[in-house]
């Protein structure tokens, strides 16, 4: 069914909104999914806070043209659906790990800080944890020797407290 004008503008309006705060975006082809299994990959997409829908080709070319996604420009080709995310890491493992279940899907091409990313790159984008494990070992990393610092200091009167008491246990 073909849309009209007001319909593409309202499309180009929602996928402009968006990209405007993405990091990444992907596209991938969904040939042969069923209605079903394009249900199930937008609501695992919503979940993890990623915008997937597909859009006419000639309507991504408008979003993208003048953004760090241009470059996906020449790679918009056949029936491809489109997805972004303000956490690079999140899109490519939502895609990658529906991609792994339902083989119909094929991650084509992603953009991120204005630079093309192959399928093999998104694929080991989506192995890296996500960016809230990422910071939990940061913080584990940095408080480490603090926390070795403390004990260190601690065990100076806890020493002497325990020979105190071996004295105290001997002269009884």
């Amino acid at each position: 069914m073909s849309l009209n004008l007001e319909q593409k503008k309202a499309v180009v309006a929602e996928v402009s909104a968006a990209i405007a705060g993405a990091e990444a975006a992907v596209v991938a082809e969904y040939r042969g999914l069923t209605v079903a299994q394009m249900t199930t990959l937008r609501a695992e997409a919503r979940k993890a806070g990623v915008y997937v829908k597909v859009v006419k080709n000639t309507l991504v070319r408008r979003v993208v043209a003048g953004t760090p996604f241009a470059c996906l420009d020449s790679h918009l080709k056949g029936p491809l659906a489109f997805a972004a995310s303000s956490d690079p890491v999140a899109v490519a493992k939502v895609l990658s790990e529906f991609a792994r279940a339902n083989d119909k899907l094929v991650i084509k091409v992603g953009a991120m800080d204005g630079a093309l990313m192959s399928g093999e790159q998104l694929q080991a984008l989506a192995l890296l944890p996500s960016r809230e494990v990422l910071l939990a070992t940061l913080m584990r990393t940095m408080q480490a020797p603090v926390a070795q610092f403390v004990r260190t200091l601690n065990e100076v009167p806890a020493r002497f407290v325990r020979t105190l008491a071996a004295i105290r246990d001997k002269a009884q």
